[in-house]
């Protein structure tokens, strides 16, 4: 009698550690992807839903219909019917016949709309004036940004004015007559901003920096009216050095301090009224003692 011989079993336990290591793998893809499709471009995400809102909310004004084969021959393989779609209003202009020795079938010609346009007029204004400045947004001389509510285009004053002046320079009428250019064609409220750096401003005619950064986004303000834009959308504001972006403590901080900002609101916002003549508060009578 032979005797068998017992077979040892091993019990691998590390087993758990596939499926940890295939788990971990997996997280880490997926952080991966999330990093990946979280860096879009705010306004070029909002042109595409746009135009896909616009797209879908078109009503439906075509018609479709059949063109059935003329005699199809019995040993001929069939062929299913072509749906042609054509625009009931111009369907006479926009169709043309093709010849087919199969199937005689009316193939309309692509009718030639206009590009569609976004709804948001924020992203119109930052299209037109990025295509417009490109070299000097290279430059870092224009800066454009954008949030749900504003549109700033920030400029620095090197190119706008002189040390201690409001007069505009060429170039920057030139700028602003772009500007004036794109704003004129929209509603939108808007406010300009001028800003200094904290050096204290020695003039008989500007005594501080605020006086100094009002004029200029009044001078603005006064430029882009005289081009077309409405004055009763327009607005000057001088935040002198008090509104700092760098520190001034060197030249490089001063120079970004040194600005002007056009600020494109998305909608206007009505004031809130106040009763200039509010009733009277009535005192309770007070009790006569005798």
């Amino acid at each position: 009698m032979v005797r068998r011989r017992r077979e040892e079993i091993h019990v691998n336990h590390e087993r758990w550690l596939i499926s940890y290591a295939d788990f971990i793998t997996l997280l880490f893809a997926f952080f991966v992807v999330m990093y990946s499709i979280s860096q879009v471009s705010d306004s070029k995400y909002r042109v595409l839903s746009d135009t896909f809102v616009e797209a879908f909310n078109q009503p439906a004004n075509t018609q479709t219909s059949v063109e059935p084969q003329d005699n199809p021959s019995p040993s001929s393989e069939v062929i299913s019917p072509i749906e042609t779609v054509t625009t009931t209003a111009t369907q006479s202009d926009h169709t043309t016949d093709v010849s087919d020795n199969s199937t005689n079938t009316v193939f309309p010609v692509p009718e030639q709309t206009d590009p569609v346009k976004t709804s948001d007029e924020l992203t119109q204004i930052s299209d037109l004036v990025t295509e417009k400045f490109t070299q000097l947004i290279n430059d870092q001389m224009i800066q454009v940004s954008s949030n749900e509510l504003w549109l700033q285009i920030e400029l620095k004053d090197s190119i706008l004015f002189s040390s201690g002046s409001a007069d505009t320079s060429d170039q920057a009428q030139k700028i602003f007559d772009e500007i004036a250019g794109i704003l004129k064609n929209y509603s939108n409220p808007v406010q300009v901003e001028g800003f200094t750096d904290n050096i204290p401003i020695k003039s008989v005619k500007y005594p501080t920096n605020w006086e100094l950064s009002t004029a200029r986004a009044s001078a603005i303000v006064k430029y882009l009216a005289s081009k077309g834009v409405a004055p009763e959308r327009l607005s000057a504001v001088g935040y002198g050095e008090y509104q700092p972006v760098a520190a001034n403590d060197t030249d490089q901080g001063r120079a970004q301090n040194r600005r002007v900002a056009i600020m494109i609101a998305k909608r206007k916002m009505d004031r809130p009224r106040v009763n200039v003549n509010p009733a009277p508060i009535t005192q309770p009578a007070s009790s006569a003692t005798p």
